[in-house]
């Protein structure tokens, strides 16, 4: 052989690269708290692939929300059609629509094609206060995406708000849970992370899948992102075979072991991931 000859060995390859892709539809957050750059930081912990649509950008830190800019929804929906003939999605996760117009083009889109796996985080407000949803929106949200959505994610504010209940203990949590089902959503967790220890109920269609998960109370300043990696996780879970009740225990675990090694970032409420 000449000296100055190599010959390269490739490595062997995986025999399975094919890992579910989950589809993101969210707002900007660029502080990556919350949102879609929080929500594909989850999706890569959990070991699936994720596509995004971003349907508002935020003006936004860990100080807080200080304005949003929603995106048309013709881009969103152009957005969705490209993503959804070009990859097989396994599972969808809806987090901030911010306006009516963006909710009518996620509505459409869920129509359209049926997936069998929907996390419906019903994101409401931020966690300074800030309204990310129009309220023009809510009655597209109760009367149509709740049904769409094979299992939505509220925490105890937005139970309440959905529900017109009050909801603080648990025995609230699971009376808005049912009332939730009653008004056409097919699975519902209430997440009680404001709970010491923090508790997550379920009621399920499937008897077996309804359940009260109780946690370990983690204190920390950065909680930014709780709801949005609970959901994102559950929906990785889902899109990788587990049931709801499996997949709701994984994503609560993911959630306490984030909150134990958040990162110490910014001034205000820090980001859990």
């Amino acid at each position: 052989m000449h000296p100055k000859l190599r010959y390269f060995v490739p490595m062997a390859l995986p025999t399975n690269r094919t890992k579910p892709v989950v589809l993101a539809i969210a707002g900007y957050d660029p502080s990556s708290g919350a949102g879609i750059t929080a929500d594909i930081k989850t999706i890569a912990a959990q070991g699936c692939y994720g596509v995004t649509c971003i349907t508002s950008l935020t003006v936004q830190s860990t100080r807080g929300v200080r304005g949003v800019e929603p995106v048309e929804g013709k881009v969103i929906t152009e957005i969705l059609e490209e993503l959804v003939t070009d990859v097989e999605i396994s599972a969808v996760k809806i987090g901030m629509l911010g306006t009516l117009e963006a909710a009518r083009a996620v509505t459409g889109f869920l129509k359209r094609y049926s997936f069998r796996h929907v996390v419906l985080d019903t994101v409401l407000a931020s966690s300074s206060g800030a309204s990310l949803l129009a309220k023009d929106a809510m009655p597209l949200l109760k009367d149509r995406l709740l049904g769409l959505a094979s299992v939505i994610t509220p925490n105890a504010a937005e139970a309440a708000a959905l529900t017109g209940l009050k909801v603080e203990t648990i025995e609230e949590m699971e009376a808005a849970a049912r009332r939730l089902r009653q008004m056409g959503a097919h699975n519902v967790i209430v997440t009680g992370g404001q709970l010491d220890p923090p508790s997550d109920v379920i009621i399920a269609e499937s008897a077996r899948d309804s359940a009260i998960l109780t946690g370990m109370k983690v204190v920390t300043r950065s909680t930014h992102g709780t709801g949005c990696a609970f959901s994102t996780a559950l929906a990785c879970k889902l899109a990788q075979g587990k049931n709801l009740l499996a997949a709701a225990k994984a994503a609560k675990s993911y959630v306490e072991t984030a909150l134990k090694n958040a990162p110490v970032l910014g001034r205000g409420v820090g980001p859990v991931v």
